[in-house]
């Protein structure tokens, strides 16, 4: 669809990804209040705010692979996206409402209350960042041309800023004395009813437009047949054929098996060596990228996370725990307020690039374009560091926004390109085996580079003692044979199998990552230095270290032969 159909398409498949944020922003800004009313420790508070992080990095990886090999009838990304959704709705509920349940319970009390809001917050975290996963795998499959999804992937990242700057701006704002608060029941009633009307909608407006093509699992026997026989009955119930109860409920069972449930079960239970396996075999070009996304993500998280007591406690000279109504603690809650603008800023910052990002992109290239955003948020936060000025450090933070919709863009849409020329960037998994009197000794996995297999292919051949050879052994009638069948289809196929829905997983840990990382340590470096500029001076650190890695990720073809 050309011109404002083809755009405002992409905008309304990218509802969800506004919804998604709008909740987790909104939700998570909002729950700590909460848990120090219900009687949390801080200590512990950002404990319990790690434990979305944490889950994610342990099942986001069987997620995303699970949607690959999923062969349910409704598709492979959208059945996880639907489970996902759930549960951020059944957590939008639980949140506000834990002391209700938790009186519900004869022998509920505080401690029932705490326990059903550690619970929806972790639920709310762990589901609303792990279900961006399918949704970046679905937009990977709806869009396969270069221009297509540098397009799709720049509209992603400006829904996920837009969505930001809602969720930071809904808990500002007053809902205790609306008409619709009263009758809810409070701030908190009001507030996430209106996220779950949002979010609601959001992922029926995605649901209702995206339709993955057939293609995507018409490959792989038993799911062909299945649409097919689906397809058939529509026809034969067009025709006035009769459909017998025995073989509506033989459809029935047929659906249930490839349900997206029993799909993740049974990937879980079958596939998770091999998952994990995949993590520890990652090709050069997704290692590199990953590598670079990690510490570029722990630069621009340390500084989100952190940048509201920097402000409060840096530039404003405010205490978090002076007394209330006290000179100190007005001063801080100042600063907290002047650091989420800050924030908010940051986020419009970053629509405007995503919008613009495809046209950087043509006109600059992938690689300047991400140099340019490490280099401008490296330099920014210096300037954050040195600088005592209100004015100045605002708009430093709002340029930030540079390189966050950076990493919301450029290293999808680099994986999507890995994907699209797999023989080129993910080249085949050859076993390097060395012989020594006709006996294998050593047997070690590498990966070759189509300039590397043919300068192998060039080579001649040395005497049979001490040679190396690369490929799989031969048997005894000289037909070569591999451990399993999948090695044996990667070295048909000239490319390692591996799905883009794993790939966007490992992405998407190094986000998760990122949050840990801050939670655990940066507490005990802010202490030991005895000053809050620490959280901003690791952001520099880590900056310049991304801006570094950053010159080694594979960019296009030219840069595998560096």
């Amino acid at each position: 669809m050309p011109g404002w159909r083809s755009q405002w398409r992409l905008v309304l498949l990218n509802s969800l990804a506004c919804g998604l944020e709008i909740c987790v922003a909104a939700g998570i800004t909002y729950v700590p209040p909460l848990l120090l009313e219900a009687g949390v420790e801080e200590r512990y508070m950002t404990m319990v705010l790690g434990i979305g992080p944490v889950l994610g990095l342990l099942f986001i990886p069987l997620i995303g692979s699970a949607s690959d090999q999923c062969h349910s009838s409704y598709g492979r990304r959208r059945p996880f996206i639907w489970l996902l959704s759930l549960g951020v709705l059944l957590a939008l509920f639980i949140i506000p409402h834990a002391d209700i349940l938790a009186a519900r319970l004869a022998w509920g009390g505080r401690t029932f209350q705490v326990g059903f809001l550690i619970f929806g917050v972790g639920l709310l975290d762990f589901c609303g960042q792990v279900c961006f996963t399918p949704l970046e795998a679905l937009l990977s499959d709806l869009y396969r041309d270069e221009e297509d999804y540098n397009q799709a992937f720049a509209m992603f990242s400006c829904m996920v800023s837009l969505g930001g700057c809602v969720g930071y701006l809904l808990p500002a704002l007053d809902w205790s004395r609306g008409l619709l608060s009263a009758y809810l029941g409070g701030q908190a009633e009001c507030l996430f009813s209106l996220l779950s009307l949002i979010f609601i909608s959001s992922v029926l407006i995605t649901m209702k437009v995206s339709e993955e093509p057939l293609c995507a699992n018409s490959g792989l026997a038993g799911s062909g047949s299945l649409l097919e026989s689906g397809a058939g009955t529509i026809e034969a119930g067009r025709c006035g054929v009769p459909r017998s109860c025995c073989y509506l409920l033989k459809c029935k069972l047929r659906l249930l098996k490839s349900g997206p449930l029993l799909c993740l079960l049974r990937t879980c239970w079958t596939m998770t060596p091999a998952i994990y396996r995949s993590y520890c075999h990652v090709p050069r070009v997704m290692r590199q990228l990953c590598l670079a996304q990690l510490c570029s993500w722990i630069a621009v998280m340390s500084f989100m996370l952190f940048y509201t007591d920097f402000v409060g406690e840096g530039l404003y000279e405010g205490v978090p725990r002076a007394l209330p109504g006290s000179v100190s603690k007005q001063r801080y809650t100042e600063g907290v307020r002047m650091g989420s603008m800050g924030l908010f800023l940051q986020c419009a910052t970053s629509t405007f690039f995503s919008l613009v990002m495809s046209r950087l992109v043509r006109h600059f290239g992938s690689r300047w374009v991400y140099t340019s955003s490490m280099v401008s948020f490296t330099v920014s936060a210096l300037v954050i560091c040195l600088s005592k000025s209100v004015v100045l450090v605002t708009i430093m933070a709002s340029l930030t926004g540079y390189a966050y919709a950076t990493l919301q863009t450029l290293p999808y849409t680099l994986t999507c390109m890995y994907h699209k020329e797999k023989e080129v960037y993910m080249p085949k998994r050859k076993t390097q085996s060395v012989h020594k009197n006709g006996i294998p000794t050593k047997r070690d996995s590498v990966y070759l580079t189509p300039v590397e297999e043919e300068g192998r292919l060039n080579h001649t051949t040395g005497t049979p003692y001490g040679q190396v050879f690369f490929g799989p052994p031969l048997g005894q009638n000289g037909s070569s044979h591999s451990s399993g069948g999948t090695e044996q289809e990667e070295l048909e196929s000239g490319y390692e199998k591996r799905g883009v829905g794993l790939d966007f997983a490992i992405l998407d840990s190094t986000f998760l990552l990122s949050q840990v990382f801050p939670t655990l340590f940066m507490g005990m470096i802010v202490q030991f230095a005895q000053s809050v500029t620490a959280y901003i001076a690791c952001s520099v650190i880590f900056g310049a270290v991304a801006t570094y890695l950053g010159r080694q990720i594979i960019f296009d073809q030219k840069d595998l032969k560096n």
